[in-house]
């Protein structure tokens, strides 16, 4: 979960912003970048921690005491809209980095964005499917222009990769991202579960509405080049991509129109196109960057390499990113939702995540840093065959309560606490690093869209997800759930027995 938030854009070189007073010892831009993120993520967190146990409510799959007024859908379609609108967010980022670069200026694009999700909420908070689905139309546009966009003046209030203050800048921007992520399933979350569903989604508003008046009120201090469009369109570039913009939304209408006049219309003519558009594109934009003939033999190489990280991370955050369908419906129907005679919405379990990210990363950190020290550091190849591991490892150990339950006994909540630690620290072991690998080996012409293709990772495992459920797949089967813990643990044994084949490939990089 808050690992969607550790991906942010490639921060861009610049210099420090002016200004006597500080946030922590760095430039006071921060912290309205800090709170705008926590808001932001506050908010869609918080909705996501609602999405499917709303579509789910008042159905055949919702649990007898929960609250009416949800869509009454049946779970595979739930999991099939959850994971194309987690992947369509992700793959937004890339046309959201391209609006800060070409169209509008980093800052203009976060203001807007935060605009066209405080709408998308508002919308969510409207009774009905097509306000409910307008709306999340509406926050993945919004969450993919203000993803990459927000993360770039970050790095703007910095002199350069080799400032100081960088890397904990970046820290303390990655803390915002993990409060809000953390407060949102229990705020958000006990209110639309225990009062009302489109109450919960108008406090996802009220948050990151929240956020756009502090990054508005806070504009002074960011650095003046967050405002500057780096390479602005020309006229002629504006008309072209017009014309290709209202051709395409053209041709989609019509088709559309036709399907939906003829009485066809289903929901799988929505997420079966998108998913897989979110499976077509990272192929291939990866095969465009890797056929380009500009590149030097050495670059070639590094893209040949980085395709296994990209393949395996795909593998990795298709199970990851489960945590919001596939165990957020476990934890509605199958977990038990009290302690110690406290009762608790299932949605609280979406907190963990953030909760052992806060608690985990720092002996990560000091664990990584230890090792080097003794030149032991796991080199970054095995770091994410680790990761693989660890992630089949926790739908091992998930097949284990799925057996439990399937009498219908209420499981514990402490086996659902345990895989969200046993996934964290397989994300720690990739997300972080993954990061900085696509710094590294992005060929120079590629810098700044390469971080766009790390994100496309999640776009193509979501995706991967709702082309499974729409072709009839259970994901809540055992043999499912064993069947996708061997792939991740096979793929990770892979990664293992090339690694030296992998690193030959990665040239310098370590």
């Amino acid at each position: 979960m808050a690992s969607s938030l550790t991906k942010g854009a490639a921060p861009q070189e610049t210099t420090p912003a002016a200004g006597g007073k500080t946030f922590f010892g760095h430039p006071r831009g921060l912290a309205p970048l800090f709170l705008t993120e926590m808001w932001e993520r506050f908010s869609y967190y918080g909705m996501r921690a609602l999405l499917v146990v709303y579509l789910i409510a008042g159905g055949p799959d919702a649990k007898p005491d929960s609250q009416g007024g949800g869509l009454a859908m049946p779970e595979a379609s739930s999991v099939a809209i959850y994971s194309a609108y987690v992947g369509m967010v992700y793959l937004l980022a890339m046309p959201g980095g391209w609006f800060g670069d070409r169209v509008w200026g980093p800052r203009k694009t976060v203001a807007i964005a935060a605009g066209v999700i405080m709408a998308g909420h508002l919308a969510l908070a409207v009774p009905g499917k097509p306000t409910f689905f307008a709306g999340l139309a509406l926050v993945a546009i919004g969450s993919g222009l203000l993803k990459a966009n927000i993360s770039t003046m970050v790095g703007h209030l910095y002199d350069g990769p080799q400032d100081p203050r960088r890397d904990g800048g970046f820290t303390i921007f990655y803390i915002g991202v993990n409060v809000g992520a953390f407060a949102a399933p229990l705020v958000i979350g006990t209110v639309g579960q225990k009062v009302n569903w489109h109450l919960g989604f108008s406090i996802a508003a009220v948050g990151m509405g929240l956020g756009l008046i502090i990054f508005l009120l806070g504009t002074r201090h960011l650095d003046p080049k967050s405002s500057v469009v780096p390479k602005p369109l020309s006229a002629e570039e504006r008309k072209s991509v017009l014309l290709k913009a209202l051709m395409w939304f053209a041709i989609a209408a019509a088709f559309y129109g036709v399907v939906a006049g003829t009485g066809h219309f289903t929901q799988s003519w929505a997420t079966v196109p998108l998913a897989l558009l979110g499976v077509a594109i990272p192929i291939t934009v990866l095969t465009r960057i890797k056929r380009d003939k500009e590149l030097s033999a050495t670059e070639q190489t590094k893209v040949s390499g980085y395709i296994w990280f990209f393949v395996a991370a795909a593998v990795f955050w298709m199970i990851f990113d489960q945590a919001g369908s596939t165990m957020s419906t476990f934890a509605e129907k199958k977990t038990a939702d009290n302690v110690f005679g406290i009762d608790f919405p299932s949605t609280w379990f979406q907190s963990v995540n953030p909760l052992w990210v806060m608690a985990i990363a720092p002996i990560f950190a000091s664990m990584w840093l230890w090792l080097s020290r003794r030149n032991s550091e796991p080199s970054t190849t095995v770091k994410f065959s680790m990761a693989m591991v660890i992630i089949g490892a926790s739908f091992f150990v998930f097949a284990i309560p799925m057996g439990m339950a399937s009498d219908g006994t209420k499981v514990s909540p402490a086996w659902l606490l345990m895989i969200y630690m046993i996934q964290t620290m397989g994300e720690l072991c990739l997300s972080p690093v993954g990061l900085s690998l696509t710094t590294k080996m992005a060929p120079q012409k590629y810098a700044s869209q390469m971080m766009g293709v790390w994100f496309l990772a999640v776009t193509a495992g979501d995706c991967t997800m709702t082309l499974l459920t729409e072709g009839g797949v259970d994901l809540n089967g055992n043999g499912v759930i064993l069947g996708q813990a061997a792939a991740a643990t096979l793929a990770g044994l892979a990664v293992w027995m090339y690694r030296k084949k992998i690193e030959g490939l990665m040239g310098d990089v370590r």
